[in-house]
């Protein structure tokens, strides 16, 4: 309901019930079950009830098939007995599959559920003829064409048209006079940047004791593969501030990250899927936003040759206040040969800290220009094939075993990073960037918050990072050796800008957000 129709004011709780709250276990059974069946060759095809539910997913496997299908919504198992046949054929399910099974097969298949806890039921047959029939027992309530379904719907005539300026509000909740420590502890504080674990410890993340990398350890999350002695790495990113700034520039960065992430943790990206959240496309400025993000979405992957192998959208996303910041939120996996060496962000007592990549802080667009109430459309011009050179070039260290950490730039800017590595560890950092800010021609202030893509902090060795160094200039890789891990305090300094905090203090504002979430219990 919710990715075809406006949000109006106070229907909030009225619509919170079209949105099924997903049940992992139960998907996790799911698949294994699914993974069975399809290594024991019982299935002839399998799909997931995705948007339009059987509707869509029917319609698709018969189309690809060139066959029709009849489904009986009097024999689909239904949580709510009350559902007309229609919303049986529409509704969507973060946990069913539907699956085309030779007769003779049926027990099989059956059986397979049954030892997987996973319901399963026949819900219908193939048939010639290529016509989607619905039956609710014996009486045909629709019947349709395949093509109708897929090939010949109807497509939206969409009118985009850029707006002429900043299309959202702007709410300072940071007075421009606080001085650089307490601007820090303000960005470790916003959702943004906090720590998240009031959510993520709701989950189990070392389910099977697969895990290499936990949250907040590692850039990326790393599950080792038994199989083959190697591991995986998977990274989410979104940022809708940054592309409600520049949908196109801001959707090239979510990518740029997600390869940064996995880069951070040695490994190679192999497919990335996404979720587009908008706001209405039927209105000209939202439409402009979904082009542009979308056509930058698709030169950000054919970059840096990863293939999107799925994604869905959620449209309409808007109140009577106006619609939501345009969030194409990314995934994407990655492989790495060596799990052992599987990168982190912790510092080490001692540690030299390095900058690498093309990274030119600035303002526009960033966290602390949102706190401040200064967002304003318009990015800085990405460097795509710099910045792939560089995450190549961090992916290649990681994978030697030449750095002990890596951390790539994002939210709040080197300040905020450099506090994350800290944080992580329990040591301090003591860091110089006078040399950034003569590099990029930049203020002290944009240098320690400003944000952009292709910015990797790295540390380990101290000789290790200098030859790292060389090794960054003969490549074209800028690389600036900037200071150390030291001690239990934050002391930073650009150019007139200096931030001198204990760690103690970066720590609590960064872990404050499950306190003011109520608790952190997910409801």
């Amino acid at each position: 309901m919710l990715a075809s129709a406006e949000l109006e004011a106070g229907e909030g709780l009225e619509k919170r019930t079209s949105v099924q709250i997903g049940d992992p276990f139960e998907e996790k059974k799911l698949m294994e079950c699914c993974l069975e069946l399809l290594e024991r060759g019982l299935l002839v095809s399998l799909q997931d009830l995705g948007a339009a539910g059987l509707s869509s997913s029917a319609g698709e496997m018969a189309s690809k098939g060139g066959v029709g299908i009849d489904i009986d919504v009097s024999r689909v198992p239904l949580r709510n007995p009350d559902l007309e046949p229609f919303e049986v054929m529409v509704s969507e399910s973060q946990e069913r599959m539907l699956a085309v099974v030779e007769p003779q097969r049926l027990d099989q298949v059956l059986a397979v559920c049954e030892r997987w806890q996973t319901g399963a039921a026949a819900i219908g047959e193939v048939t010639e003829g290529g016509r989607i029939r619905v039956l609710d027992g014996a009486e045909v309530i629709g019947d349709v064409p395949v093509e109708a379904l897929v090939d010949g719907c109807p497509l939206y005539d969409l009118d985009p048209n850029e707006p002429a300026g900043w299309m959202y509000g702007n709410e300072a909740t940071l007075d421009p006079s606080a001085d650089p420590g307490e601007t820090l502890l303000a960005l470790l504080a916003s959702p943004s940047v906090a720590s998240k674990r009031w959510a993520f410890e709701q989950y189990d993340s070392v389910v099977l004791s697969h895990t290499v990398r936990r949250p907040e350890s590692a850039d990326a999350a790393v599950l080792k593969l038994d199989e083959t002695g190697g591991a995986i790495a998977v990274a989410i990113d979104g940022n809708g501030r940054r592309v409600a700034c520049d949908p196109y520039r801001g959707t090239v960065e979510a990518v740029l990250e997600c390869a940064a992430n996995l880069a951070c943790v040695g490994a190679e990206p192999l497919g990335l899927t996404n979720c587009l959240n908008f706001g209405n496309p039927e209105k000209p400025q939202v439409a402009w936003q979904l082009d542009r993000s979308v056509q930058g979405l698709a030169n950000a992957c054919s970059a840096l040759g990863v293939p999107v192998v799925g994604g869905n959208v959620s449209l309409y996303n808007e109140t009577d206040e106006g619609p939501i910041y345009p969030t194409p939120v990314v995934g994407m996996v990655g492989e790495l040969p060596d799990p052992e060496r599987a990168g982190g962000i912790a510092l080490r007592d001692g540690d030299a800290i390095a900058i690498a990549g093309p990274f030119a802080p600035s303002l526009a667009g960033s966290e602390l220009a949102k706190l401040r109430g200064d967002l304003d459309a318009g990015l800085p011009e990405t460097p795509a094939t710099a910045v792939q050179i560089a995450i190549t070039f961090v992916r290649d260290a990681v994978r030697a075993g030449r750095v002990t950490a890596a951390h790539d730039v994002s939210d709040g800017g080197i300040a905020c990073a450099l506090a994350e590595m800290a944080i992580a560890s329990g040591v301090g950092a003591r860091v110089d960037l006078d040399e950034l800010v003569e590099l990029r021609g930049a203020s002290g202030e944009s240098c320690l918050f400003g944000e952009g893509p292709g910015g990797f902090l790295v540390a380990g060795e101290r000789s290790e990072v200098e030859a790292l160094a060389r090794d960054a200039a003969v490549l074209n890789v800028d690389m600036l050796m900037i200071g150390k891990a030291i001690g239990d305090r934050l002391e930073l300094s650009a150019a007139e800008t200096e931030i001198g905090l204990p760690l103690d203090d970066a720590a609590a504002a960064w872990r404050s957000l499950g306190e003011r979430m109520g608790g952190g219990v997910l409801t």
